[in-house]
């Protein structure tokens, strides 16, 4: 490995009086990295789902199922690189590699919108679409290795439902700051070039703020700094694993992973198809503007913040640390969302607002959850390669499949058979996320 990605040796042990001043401005400090760097990855991740409509007229020769080809290239090398480079991540130090991935995402994106020559061809969007959907990869392993190792198991719950709307705030920026950048430019290229370069000045802030391990500032594991104990914590849980550690010992032969992972694949389908096709659904089928239809995103990704926010708090305080049954209730009230979105198909542009706002705001808790669930169920030096696994579940069986799937279904069944689909999806999520009811989150104090 790069030597400069390696984790981060440990320093020599701070005096005791100097603990914890240091752990909580380290804290705030690695939060800070975290969220604005992986609000930026959205920056600069689903452009191409805004510029689709724009794509459709100057290049007519495509159709929405081939465009949805990209999106789906995206989505597999998203889920592939996800879940490889959260090994990765778990022997790196995030300091450098979360800004890197963004600084190479930045990069291609800046591209798309400056080099329209590239939509002429879908073979060549396909390949840059995928290329970017790798370099994406390289975001949530590192935040998720950050998060276990900074905050401890009581913590978490409510860390990670707040970080979690990093995304939520940049999926929604992505659409603000398109529209602004169309406005300022008269160019739907913006769309790319825009975010790009507000994405690339964040991944600078983020490396300034991240730091690896508690270790590496001397500072004690988190375990003992917030006396916080999973049940099975030893001194090895501190010991960098191999990758056939992690794989064979930790993730392959672990049920739970697996029910949640192909849990989360049917909820990405969810997610992507309503978000990714929001412009060309109210553009194409209903008739109304960008700027409505960017509203309408703006309005999903926002009404995700306290959503997010509350399944953790319902999963944490209702459910006692289990995290299913926050899963079942949030996708059974997104089920009944999906059906007015759906019922509205010749309805008034408010009911469509309202039935995103309430899709948005109910399907990123279960998202939350099944990446935290990931993060309770594997010692904390495997925690990038459990969430990678999940993610790759979610992207390359879920949102692939709502890229080139909707298109598809879209052109051969027009859009009730999308929403069918959609349906079906959250039903399938409350099957297997109740395979692990008889899982809870638990930790424990230690005598002195």
């Amino acid at each position: 490995m790069i030597g400069w990605l390696k984790p981060a040796p440990f320093r020599t042990p701070l005096a005791a009086a100097e603990v914890d001043p240091a752990y909580r401005k380290l804290r705030r400090q690695v939060f800070g990295g975290i969220f604005i760097g992986y609000a930026a990855y959205y920056l600069v991740r689903n452009n191409l789902a805004l510029a689709i409509p724009d794509i459709l007229k100057e290049f007519p020769q495509h159709s929405k199922a081939e465009l949805g080809t990209a999106l789906t290239g995206l989505s597999l090398a998203y889920g592939v690189s996800k879940f490889l480079m959260g090994s990765v991540s778990d022997r790196s130090n995030p300091k450098y590699f979360l800004p890197l991935g963004l600084l190479l995402s930045s990069v291609i994106i800046l591209l798309c919108g400056t080099v329209k020559a590239i939509y002429a061809s879908l073979f060549v969007l396909v390949v840059i679409q995928t290329l970017n959907g790798w370099v994406q990869g390289m975001g949530w392993p590192p935040a998720g290795k950050t998060m276990v190792h900074w905050f401890s198991t009581k913590e978490r719950g409510l860390t990670v439902s707040v970080w979690n709307v990093s995304h939520n705030v940049g999926g929604a920026l992505i659409a603000n700051f398109a529209l602004l950048g169309v406005t300022l430019f008269n160019d739907w290229g913006a769309k790319f070039y825009f975010n790009a370069l507000i994405a690339a000045v964040l991944a600078v802030a983020a490396y300034f703020l991240l730091h690896d391990t508690p270790q590496s500032e001397g500072l004690p594991p988190v375990e003992e700094y917030k006396n916080d104990y999973p049940p099975d914590y030893n001194v090895d849980h501190e010991r960098t694993m191999t990758f056939r550690e992690i794989f064979l010992t930790h993730v392959l032969p672990n049920k739970y992973l697996w029910a949640i992972a192909i849990a989360n694949a049917f909820i990405y389908f969810v997610r992507y198809g309503v978000v990714n096709w929001i412009p060309t659904y109210l553009e194409t089928a209903k008739g109304f503007s960008f700027q409505q239809s960017s509203i309408g995103w703006a309005l999903y990704e926002y009404a995700a913040i306290p959503g997010t926010i509350a399944c953790g708090w319902v999963s944490d305080k209702w459910f006692k640390g289990r995290r299913a049954p926050a899963t079942i209730l949030f996708m059974a009230l997104t089920l009944v969302a999906v059906l007015v979105y759906w019922f509205n198909l010749k309805g008034p542009l408010w009911i469509d607002y309202a039935a995103l706002i309430a899709i948005g705001f109910l399907i990123y808790g279960p998202i939350m959850i099944v990446g935290l669930h990931a993060l309770d169920l594997v010692p904390k030096k495997a925690a990038g390669t459990a969430a990678g696994f999940t993610g790759f579940f979610g992207y390359v069986f879920g949102s692939a499949l709502s890229g080139t799937g909707v298109g598809w279904i879209a052109d051969h069944w027009g859009w009730s058979g999308v929403f069918s689909t959609m349906v079906a999806c959250c039903l399938l999520t409350i099957v297997f996320s109740a395979f692990t009811l008889g899982h809870q989150a638990t930790s424990a104090e230690r005598s002195a």
